[in-house]
């Protein structure tokens, strides 16, 4: 599988936005978005990359749009904290 990691990303920029972040990365399918912070930051943050990793493998394991929604479902039932898919990459950050 190819990842991808795009720095000064517009997506991430518009959800650091939304979340009220000062850095932030945001997976979309197989594309790692990064805000203000640099490609170099990211991967030398083990548990940073292990989070993000998990959700580019809830991507595969879900397909695309079906996670997108089920994500956008959990976040708005629960919150963003309290999403199921955050606390599962969140737990993959230690492993």
């Amino acid at each position: 599988m190819s990842i991808k990691i795009k720095e000064n990303s517009w997506i991430a920029r518009a959800a650091a936005w939304k979340m009220n972040a000062h850095r932030l990365a945001i997976v979309i399918g197989k594309t790692v978005h990064l805000h203000n912070t640099t490609k170099k930051q990211f991967l030398d943050n083990p548990r940073w990359v292990k989070h993000e990793l998990c959700h580019i493998d809830q991507f595969r394991r879900y397909g695309f749009f079906r996670f997108i929604c089920m994500y956008l479902w959990e976040s708005m039932r629960k919150g963003y904290y309290q999403n199921k898919y955050e606390i599962e990459a969140r737990n993959a950050e230690w492993k």
